[in-house]
């Protein structure tokens, strides 16, 4: 199908969100992933923020199992979480740029306190 170590090496610090975007798209098509359900990708997600959330906790002592942890974990998995918001937007026809861009000229309308 597509080449992924080669796609992903086409990212960089100029790519746009699109880009990535477009990467998942790919990724996803690869991997046999490609046609999950909203709801399939919704309860993946949430699984992926709850191992954020862990990993939250770990960076700031709070108490957590004694389990070792590697420094890059927390952006582990920020970044699982990320390839599943795409994962949703890839399903739902959302230009995630776009999206962002819509939402936050509606919050600079928004009163905040």
């Amino acid at each position: 199908m597509y080449d992924l170590e080669k796609e992903l090496s086409k990212l960089n610090d100029k790519s746009s969100i699109n880009d990535v975007q477009e990467y998942i798209n790919k990724m996803l098509k690869t991997r046999g992933f490609e046609g999950q359900s909203k709801q399939e990708i919704m309860l993946l997600l949430t699984e992926e923020i709850g191992e954020l959330a862990k990993e939250v906790r770990k960076s700031t002592n709070m108490k957590i199992d004694q389990k070792e942890s590697r420094k890059d974990e927390l952006s582990d998995e920020i970044a699982d979480v990320f390839i599943y918001i795409l994962s949703m937007c890839t399903e739902s026809n959302i230009d995630l740029l776009q999206a962002f861009i819509n939402k936050e000229n509606k919050n600079m309308k928004r009163v905040w306190k």
